[in-house]
């Protein structure tokens, strides 16, 4: 099967020469290209009962790269689990409309923040309202920036915990029912993020009009932002599964590219206006590869973030007492090691000789010369 370090490889030098690249992207189509191959170096695995020898190779570790998020995010996963509780959850998402995009893809980290800061606060402080449940909650914000077909798509994914603190510490949980309206949601959305836009000094890629911008977030009043609610999941394990999902998601994984040949990349996508239908597209290589390097983040950017008593400051303190009320056992930290999760992932013990069952014993492999 193609992978995308199959495309990169084979494209990506007649691409740089005549596309406008930045040193991210030059930097993260290195890593793709040189993921798992002799150019990082890795160890030799040797079995000490039959002799057997096995070649492993070093991962990039670019969290763009589809190959290196497996162990990530399952890592990601165990940290997090001693953060769940046993109340019910909801799946909120945030969007922006198309108008927005130039202005985001002309300046990412400040629109980013932006649009972190609007979900949040609007989370925030629908929930503090005494109509819909008058307490502080906590969640858990994540930014991905693609559709399924690559666009650029700038959204916001956020797992709420459907309860909280008010402001005599008591805890406040909402009916099963989404506790806000999300028509109320997107109106404070669209305000909140209006308001954050207009603050910012933007420009505009390519063109010196200084009214561009303006014009741009005018345009955006005109629209309906979309915000909206799924369902509660059943339990904190569906949680855990559900957010490991969205949390080291690439702009596209191995599994949805199904051929690579005739300049073409052709890869699966589902349509979600379709009753979620999976269809194939087929775009020309250099196409495929602009659409993908959009979506490479600014250097050391967080595109997971925890708000309310989720926040990093105080929180295992938060938890315990929203613990106590919940008469929940204190949970376990059940982290695994970094050799028990590869050996989850791959489902065997990766220590172990393929033929004969003995143990491999692993010596440095130098990195390539270049």
């Amino acid at each position: 099967m193609a992978e995308l370090q199959d495309v990169f490889t084979s494209h990506w030098d007649e691409y740089a020469k005549s596309h406008p690249v930045t040193f991210l992207q030059d930097k993260t189509a290195g890593a793709i290209m040189s993921c798992r191959t002799a150019l990082l170096g890795g160890h030799v695995e040797s079995c000490e009962v039959c002799g057997h020898e096995r070649i492993s190779y070093n991962s990039c570790k670019n969290r763009h790269c589809p190959k290196c998020q497996a162990v990530a995010r399952e890592s990601w996963v165990q940290a997090r689990s001693s953060d769940l509780l046993d109340v019910p959850y909801f799946h909120v998402v945030f969007t922006i409309p198309e108008c927005l995009n130039e202005l985001f893809r002309s300046n990412e980290k400040a629109c980013y923040d932006a649009l972190f800061r609007a979900s949040a606060d609007t989370l925030l402080e629908c929930a503090a309202e005494a109509r819909y449940l008058g307490a502080k909650i906590g969640f858990t914000s994540v930014l991905h920036t693609s559709g399924q077909t690559l666009s650029y798509h700038p959204h916001i994914h956020a797992v709420v915990c459907a309860g909280g603190l008010d402001k005599r510490g008591r805890l406040r949980q909402s009916p099963k029912k989404f506790f806000i309206p999300v028509k109320v949601l997107s109106r404070m959305f669209r305000g909140k993020l209006i308001e954050a836009l207009k603050g910012l000094s933007l420009t505009i890629r390519g063109t010196d009009d200084p009214w561009r911008v303006a014009d741009i977030i005018a345009l955006s009043w005109e629209h309906e932002w979309a915000v909206y609610c799924k369902k509660t999941f059943k339990d904190a394990a569906c949680v855990i599964e559900y957010l490991g999902r969205y949390t080291h998601r690439t702009a596209i994984s191995n599994s949805r590219i199904i051929g690579f040949e005739g300049g073409k990349v052709t890869f699966k996508w589902r349509d979600y206006r379709d009753n979620n239908n999976m269809k194939t597209m087929a775009l020309a290589t250099d196409e495929f590869i602009r659409r993908f390097l959009m979506h490479v983040l600014p250097a050391g950017y967080m595109r997971i973030r925890h708000y309310g008593f989720l926040a990093n400051s105080g929180k295992r303190v938060r938890l315990e007492h929203i613990r106590c009320l919940c008469k929940m056992a204190p949970r376990k930290d059940a982290r695994l090691s970094g050799y028990e999760i590869a050996c989850k992932l791959v489902g065997h013990d990766i220590a172990r000789c393929p033929l004969c069952g003995g143990t491999l014993r692993a010596r440095l492999l130098s990195r390539t010369l270049c």
